[in-house]
């Protein structure tokens, strides 16, 4: 279904499904979810983490991490999993696949 097709239709349909599609088919997704992960970090890692977070980038379901403490880098390496899961429960899909830190 083309963009324009959602204006052509005849069916009447609710406004929220139709930013939805479109949401979907443009392949905004993927930012939209990198976004609210930005906007959520703290909540979803705690102040620590979060502070001392330098980037975070999400691409094709890889989630990069830069820190900015040696000692906080080599604890999250092991807390990537736990890490997936919670991010992952959070949206109710898979939004990650795989953590890199760098």
């Amino acid at each position: 279904m083309s963009r324009n097709d959602y204006w052509r239709s005849n069916e009447i349909q609710p406004l929220g499904d139709i930013i939805r599609k479109f949401i979907n088919n443009s392949g905004l997704r993927p930012k939209m979810q990198e976004a609210e992960i930005i906007a959520h970090w703290e909540e979803i890692v705690g102040k620590m983490i979060a502070k001392h977070t330098l980037d975070l980038s999400l691409q094709n379901k890889k989630l990069t991490l830069r820190f900015d403490n040696a000692a906080l880098k080599n604890e999250m390496m092991y807390a990537k999993s736990k890490l997936m899961e919670n991010i992952n429960t959070r949206f109710d899909q898979k939004v990650v696949e795989e953590v890199i830190i760098m």
